[in-house]
């Protein structure tokens, strides 16, 4: 009998590479806060799980309608609008940057953990204990 490991853990791994990719993303923030024009960027990440469990897929009808670079698992990477504009044309904020990531963090260690507890079940299931 074989497992079916997408029902069984259903969208936390996919929850799991967004919070990957969101990581990479509010790392580069920071790194170019002193990058002048440089634009903060994040995605919204309830959205993109609520979409990935309806299960609607978005398709492209033409050659480069949805760049690769501008969407990881059906989320759009939107700009931040800054709470105070800084003369040089750079929206990154580091304390608001700093506070996304660290919250970022924690929901993606949740995530393994709970990944890690569905495997555990699994593991005690094939075992038959």
């Amino acid at each position: 009998m074989a497992i079916d490991f997408q029902s069984a853990l259903g969208l936390h791994p996919d929850a799991l590479m967004l919070r990957e990719k969101r990581s990479e993303l509010l790392a580069a923030n920071l790194a170019n806060a002193d990058t002048p024009d440089y634009k903060a960027r994040d995605l919204d990440f309830k959205a993109v799980l609520r979409q990935q469990s309806s299960h609607i897929n978005l398709e492209t009808t033409r050659q480069g309608h949805i760049a690769p670079d501008q969407q990881w698992l059906g989320a759009e990477l939107k700009y931040r609008n800054p709470q105070q504009a800084s003369l040089d044309g750079n929206t990154v904020e580091e304390h608001i940057e700093q506070a996304k990531y660290a919250e970022n963090a924690v929901q993606y260690q949740a995530s393994l953990r709970f990944i890690n507890g569905k495997f555990s079940g699994l593991m005690t299931a094939i075992k038959g204990e």
